[in-house]
């Protein structure tokens, strides 16, 4: 009846070839959305730069794709760094973010002189001033900011409400006295703000509040302290789809009205348009990735459910057990079958909430069937486990019909390599 075609390969022949868990990785998915950037973005709109989120999706291969194409790139620790690294990555592009870097990582990035840090605290303010005093350098930075604005998303990915690890709250002069202090430091160079309001996110009217109220920040401190702001990162956080009651919006959904209002704030304030960074990860990765499994136990409960047992889960998908992420499936090797039967889609770890999908309508389905789960591109292989020592999957790129491996499947033994 003919099996399931993603990125020009046959998903069945895939995993007989590399074996399961598989994750699949579209690389012209990958590229399409980047064009879409290059067009709707970079190319409409002057003073603009795109830097790839990494978090959602890094690997050496990947990393080596998005400096080919030309974007720059956000890290949050040194292993990301590192693999830029490694890569030859330009440290120019390169933004480098989290709420609590070490030491150890902000003078990696200060030896390695990144583009940009993204400044949380007055705490890593004072490190950062000495790390660069150390090497002699000025560095760039940005200061996070919570604008104070709720999303419609889960709210474990909801980052710029005021009460959040992330940033330094516009509220009681906070930011005011931050960007003093950083206007004082010699070996600081206070180029803007950095906001992020959450990820999987749908509409655009929170932006564009969130956007309002950093204006009326950039204003008030250059009418207080002569400050001007030259950049502005709106952050990424677009949504994707994972399932059916989802759509994917396009980029220039949540782009265009942005920059209609932020350049008609900035003519009418009389304020120099900053540079404008975004920083999409999962949108560019998300619907590019799908994760291939083989069923082994099917057991069905009269009157009740039927529980269709893989060999993965929660080790190489932990979003459904972390915050009730929905996913697609479907089986590979009966694409085109007509769907008889409701079932639910059960790791193998040993965990009650180890469950990849509920109520997943497929056709007759049995052991040695290859399930494909979809939009597994983000979030997945990045926050893979060996929870119950179970080895971390290989990853294979698919481009036009050809398939290469980019990542090793782990053995029993690199588990255990750096253990005494």
């Amino acid at each position: 009846m003919g099996n399931f075609i993603f990125g020009g390969c046959d998903t069945v022949e895939l995993a007989k070839k590399y074996g399961t868990p598989l994750y699949v990785v579209n690389e012209d998915y990958i590229l399409d959305r980047i064009n879409e950037i290059k067009r709707d973005f970079l190319e409409k709109y002057a003073n603009t730069m795109a830097v790839y989120a990494s978090k959602a999706f890094l690997t050496k291969e990947m990393a080596r794709i998005i400096k080919r194409e030309g974007l720059g790139m956000d890290v949050v620790s040194g292993g990301e760094l590192y693999t830029a690294i490694k890569v030859d990555f330009p440290m120019d592009k390169i933004i480098f973010h989290g709420n609590n870097k070490t030491l150890d990582e902000i003078e990696m990035a200060v030896a390695n002189n990144v583009g940009r840090i993204v400044v949380d605290s007055m705490y890593e303010l004072d490190l950062i001033e000495n790390t660069a005093k150390k090497y002699h350098k000025t560095i760039k930075i940005l200061f996070r900011v919570t604008p104070g604005v709720e999303t419609d998303t889960h709210k474990f990915i909801q980052t710029g409400q005021v009460d959040s690890k992330f940033g330094i709250p516009l509220k009681d002069n906070i930011i005011k006295k931050a960007v003093e202090k950083a206007m004082a430091c010699k070996y600081i160079e206070l180029l803007g703000f950095h906001f992020h309001i959450g990820s999987q996110i749908h509409k655009n009217n929170c932006y564009i509040l969130a956007v309002q109220r950093i204006l009326k920040l950039i204003k008030e401190l250059r009418d207080e302290l002569g400050f001007e702001s030259r950049e502005l990162n709106i952050g990424g956080g677009f949504g994707i789809r994972y399932s059916a009651d989802e759509e994917r919006r396009s980029l220039s959904y949540f782009i265009d009205p942005i920059m209609d209002m932020l350049e008609r704030e900035c003519e009418r304030n009389n304020l120099r348009r900053p540079l404008v960074i975004i920083e999409p990860g999962r949108w560019i990765v998300g619907e590019a990735g799908i994760t291939l499994y083989t069923v082994g136990t099917i057991k069905e409960i009269p009157g009740v459910r039927t529980y269709v047992s893989v060999d993965g889960g929660m080790t190489d998908n932990p979003r459904p057990s972390l915050y009730q992420a929905k996913y697609e499936g479907l089986v590979a090797n009966k694409y085109n079958e007509e769907v008889v039967k409701e079932v639910t889609v059960a790791g193998r770890c040993c965990e009650s909430g180890d469950i990849l999908i509920w109520d997943l309508k497929v056709p007759e389905i049995e052991a040695g069937d290859i399930l494909a789960v979809l939009s597994t591109g983000a979030y997945n292989y990045s926050m893979a486990s060996n929870y119950n020592r179970i080895p971390k999957a290989a990853v294979v790129m698919v481009s036009k019909g050809k398939d290469r491996l980019i990542v090793k499947r782990e053995s029993y033994e690199d588990i255990l390599k750096n253990e005494l």
